[in-house]
């Protein structure tokens, strides 16, 4: 991708019977997603079709044998279809053709990065259950495409505004979470969340850890997790260079990065970013996986099988999504040409 061009951004329409298509279609009627990059979109064109009706689309589908010929014109949708199904899943409905559909989306969409076809990926929102009934054994598309581009050491990242909250463990119970919190898995956190900012063009980025227990666990008295295993694998970053900082207690390291203190967050678990971000934009929190070997956003809600069909769906995520992807995919080309 030289200086100037749009990159070439892959979108899967996610599970058929939720909002992904909608969301997608909505998006690409905002005339600043085609300023920023040229969407590919993989699916069915029946779904894409039905999809279109449902929010008015006043523009067409064109049907792509490869990527390359996508032209990022506004009012023409490129689809490179990946089934040729002649009826869609019901909306609201959890099935194995679904899941299907979703998945062979995200798998020609990863083929295509993997060869240089697309500059990266943005996935809609697929239903876990319908992804397993379509004989998917993936909980979720990051274990999805972790495994698919056999990448290791794959992250989380949340941007919303000027927040970067990245996640040390994704999807376990939380009474797993300290067990999963030794001092080296935190160290080999810190170490790649300050590398991912490098990477994204943060000449000199500052990562705060958070703080695991209330009040950051009082020294011990609410938690000794900071104090054990914490605080030691901070001070072994601080003493190899890294410019981390923590732990910080939760409940103000969030708010502090906001406002500029820092350039990440490490997050622990799940939620514990996950409610930073959506309480300060539910719609406009945009995931990205880093780790992988092009960047891939996607907005952070589901399917809502209870709103699908109608039309109503925000597609403000997807927007932000997508300008997002474009915005990551520019910084890390220029820091590869400059760096």
């Amino acid at each position: 991708m030289d200086e100037n061009a749009r990159p070439r951004i892959g979108i899967t329409l996610g599970d058929p019977a939720g909002i992904g298509p909608e969301i997608v279609v909505k998006a690409l009627m905002d005339p600043r997603v085609f300023q920023e990059l040229v969407p590919v979109l993989y699916g069915s064109p029946v779904v894409l079709e039905r999809a279109m009706k449902v929010v008015g689309y006043p523009g067409a589908m064109r049907i792509v044998k490869k990527p390359e010929e996508a032209t990022g014109s506004v009012g023409v949708l490129d689809i490179y279809p990946t089934s040729d199904i002649k009826d869609p899943p019901p909306f609201g409905t959890v099935t194995a053709q679904a899941g299907q559909e979703a998945g062979r989306a995200i798998t020609a969409a990863i083929d295509a990065a993997r060869v240089g076809q697309i500059d990266g990926i943005n996935t809609a929102p697929l239903n876990k259950e319908a992804l397993r009934l379509g004989g998917y054994h993936y909980p979720g598309h990051t274990e999805m495409l972790t495994e698919l581009f056999n990448s290791r050491g794959v992250f989380t990242m949340f941007v919303t505004g000027r927040l970067h909250i990245f996640f040390l463990t994704r999807h376990h119970p939380l009474r797993d979470v300290p067990d999963l919190l030794t001092s080296e898995a935190v160290y080999q956190g810190l170490v790649r969340c300050v590398g991912f900012l490098r990477e994204l063009g943060f000449s000199d980025p500052t990562l705060a850890l958070a703080a695991l227990n209330p009040h950051g666990g009082e020294r011990g008295l609410l938690g000794s997790e900071e104090g054990e295993v914490l605080a030691p694998a901070v001070a072994r970053a601080i003493s190899e260079g890294y410019p981390v900082v923590g732990p910080i207690p939760a409940d103000a390291v969030f708010f502090q990065a906001l406002h500029g203190r820092y350039t990440g967050v490490l997050s622990l678990y799940h939620d514990q970013g996950h409610i930073a971000a959506k309480t300060l934009d539910f719609f406009g929190t945009v995931s990205v996986t880093l780790g992988l070997p092009v960047i891939r956003t996607s907005v952070d809600h589901g399917t809502a099988f209870d709103i699908a069909g109608q039309g109503i769906a925000d597609a403000g995520g997807q927007v932000a999504a997508l300008t997002t992807a474009a915005s990551l995919i520019r910084q890390r080309q220029a820091l590869g040409r400059h760096g």
